[in-house]
């Protein structure tokens, strides 16, 4: 399902299931939102009471008096008191809004806290081909679009459904207790009013979708233009872009105008079958009053009854809307959430201490596998074996797709292999917690990623143990000391977004040093140094050096200038491992290896004492 499909659905105006999940986050907070559901009634009960009050206030004061049936004085003093508990009724219906919508906020609020919390974390478990196949605003928009849909329904949307639901039921009780006939009067337009809500709702909800649609859509043009401003303009594409940004601002204003016409014309609508219903109730029960069947204190009450029963169906119809739209967003949510994680953690986890970087990958298949057709395979790895000694530094080399990354990532167990064993210091990695098991790795990628915060935390990465001097020092043995010592913060130096006020050598360095603060026993460099000038790749072989000495190290490089000091290099062809030896061995063999340093050196005159392969001849699978 594509990203603008996912938005467009609308799901179910209520899913009893997902209702019973979302409840469950209000578990820790069940005994406020207990308190929330007796306020509601008593805030139901306190909205009747007011046209109540007046009735006896005409029925059983003004009235006695008017016709000399009551004394004067003792028909004040019955006012007095109707007055008191009138003025005390608005205090109390004050007093216990206020305190259920504060605790419905708050658990709101809170609940949505431990939702976004444990989206967040879960995210933080899903393996690397859920992110692979699922883009990343989708996942933003979980996070933070339908968490506060979600937010607007438990916070607010519940507390005035529930208001206004039970204000209705309290309603029709005083109507009914107070004269049945009168009562089915005021109900007689309901009817027509749920018709008008139905065509309302439909209309309103297709408007909606339509809304949530546009604005989906634009937020993804603006990212996507956003991020590559530097080729719009290099492309003169300006005016192009803004003539797609205007299509599509376009269809949320005509999206949006045609939901404020709903609105518009169901409101009056609705207050047009009010009045019609107050003129019944008028006429009606004043002829009731004239022959003296209905009391004058009856007849106002029922007028008011009649002109506030129809302002909570107004709300609740916009309501639905609310609901629809936060059973969608749940429904998103949920199924990310029900995204399984796998377990990699064994039961009981080997023990890591004192690792001497011994690595081997016997008989290794691996597949990203297809999902539209699990049963076929697109092995990316086939039949790989190859053993790396402590402290020796591996290069690993061949074509795009040939399999170098996968390899490092299969090492760290962001994949897990289908056949086959990966082995540290003799003993299988999945017996091994990931988590301890990746800390034992310094890995540098080709491009380097800065976290928005200072450089000193950007080296640290929050990992206990690394004081400031270590960092300082680390900065230093990559080559970085003049830099920081010239910055007016030094370390403190303010990092912004992915460090883009920094060089891209400047960033790749800081990633250096980033590896060499944590002191790992296995380094892996993977395209370390691809996308830096000469300059700065200089400082980063200086840096090398240093780095190397000690540790077992793999090295991922397009250059073969930078990898002819290895111990060994590896050469994956088509996905399998065709070659291994040192430098001068590979080009001795006259093979793959030595017809990839002829194509990267062909404008230089390379005189190495071998026969040079013919260059026009590509590259096959039995190479």
């Amino acid at each position: 399902m594509s990203a603008h499909q996912e938005e467009e659905k609308l799901g179910k105006i209520y899913d009893a299931h997902l209702v019973r999940r979302l409840i469950g986050y209000f578990g820790p907070y069940r005994k406020r939102v207990i308190v929330a559901l007796v306020l509601s009634l008593a805030v139901a009960g306190l909205e009747g009471a007011g046209p109540y009050l007046c009735h006896v206030a005409i029925d059983s004061a003004i009235d006695p008096v008017v016709h000399h049936k009551l004394a004067l004085a003792a028909g004040i003093h019955l006012l007095g008191w109707v007055v008191i508990a009138y003025l005390a009724r608005l205090l109390l219906s004050f007093s216990t809004l206020y305190g259920q919508v504060l605790i419905m906020q708050t658990v709101g609020q809170r609940a949505m806290y431990d939702l976004r919390r444990e989206i967040f974390g879960h995210l933080q478990e899903l393996p690397f081909n859920y992110y692979d196949r699922t883009p990343v605003g989708r996942l933003i928009t979980r996070v933070t679009t339908d968490v506060d849909a979600l937010n607007d329904l438990f916070a607010s949307g519940v507390v005035a459904m529930l208001n206004d639901a039970f204000v209705l039921l309290g309603f029709v009780g005083f109507m009914v207790a107070l004269n049945w006939r009168l009562a089915l009067l005021t109900l007689a337009v309901l009817p027509l009013i749920m018709v008008v809500t139905w065509v309302f709702r439909n209309y309103v909800r297709d408007a909606n979708r339509r809304i949530r649609v546009s604005v989906a859509r634009i937020n993804a043009f603006l990212q996507e233009h956003i991020s590559g401003i530097a080729v719009v303009q290099l492309f003169n594409r300006e005016r192009k872009a803004r003539e797609q940004f205007e299509e599509r601002n376009r269809d949320y204003l005509e999206a949006y105008k045609d939901a404020i016409l709903a609105f518009a014309l169901f409101y009056p609508t609705v207050e047009f079958l009010a009045f019609l219903a107050i003129a019944l109730v008028f006429w009606y029960g004043g002829g009731q009053v004239l022959t003296g069947v209905v009391q004058v204190g009856v007849l106002v009450a029922f007028m008011q009854y009649a002109q506030r029963f129809f302002r909570p169906i107004q709300d609740l119809s916009e309501k639905f809307n609310i609901l629809q739209t936060a059973m969608a967003s749940s429904e998103r949510i949920f199924r990310l959430l029900d995204e399984p994680a796998p377990a990699l953690a064994p039961a009981h986890p080997r023990t890591l201490e004192g690792i001497r970087g011994e690595i081997e990958f016997r008989n290794v298949w691996f597949s990203y596998r297809n999902e539209a057709n699990p049963a076929e395979e697109d092995w990316v790895l086939r039949d790989v074996s190859f053993h790396i000694n402590p402290g020796e530094m591996v290069a690993v080399v061949g074509h795009t797709g040939a399999g170098k990354t996968t390899t490092i990532q299969l090492l760290l167990r962001f994949y897990e292999i289908q056949r086959g064993q990966i082995l540290l210091d003799g003993v299988d990695i999945r017996e091994f917690d990931p988590i301890e098991l990746r800390r034992h790795f310094g890995v540098v990628l080709q491009d380097p990623f800065l976290f928005t915060g200072t450089i000193e935390s950007n080296v640290r990465l929050g990992t206990e143990g690394i004081g400031t001097g270590r960092v300082e020092e680390s900065l230093r043995e990559v080559g970085l000391g003049p830099w920081i010592e010239n910055l007016p913060d030094g370390i403190a130096t303010q990092v912004s977004e992915r460090g883009a006020t920094f060089s891209v050598g400047q960033r790749q360095l800081i990633s250096f040093a980033r590896a060499l603060a944590h002191q790992p026993e296995i380094l892996i460099l993977d395209e370390a140094t691809s996308s830096v000038d000469t300059n700065t790749e200089l400082l980063i072989r200086q840096a090398l050096e240093r780095m190397f000495s000690g540790r077992t190290s793999i090295v991922i490089a397009h250059r073969l200038s930078t990898i002819q000091r290895a111990d060994r290099i590896l050469v994956f062809h088509k996905s399998r491992l065709r070659e291994q030896g040192t430098h001068q061995e590979l080009l001795a063999q006259a093979g793959i290896y030595s017809r990839l340093y002829q194509l990267q050196y062909r404008d230089q005159e390379v005189r190495v004492g071998v026969p040079s392969p013919d260059l026009s001849e590509p590259l096959t699978a039995s190479d």
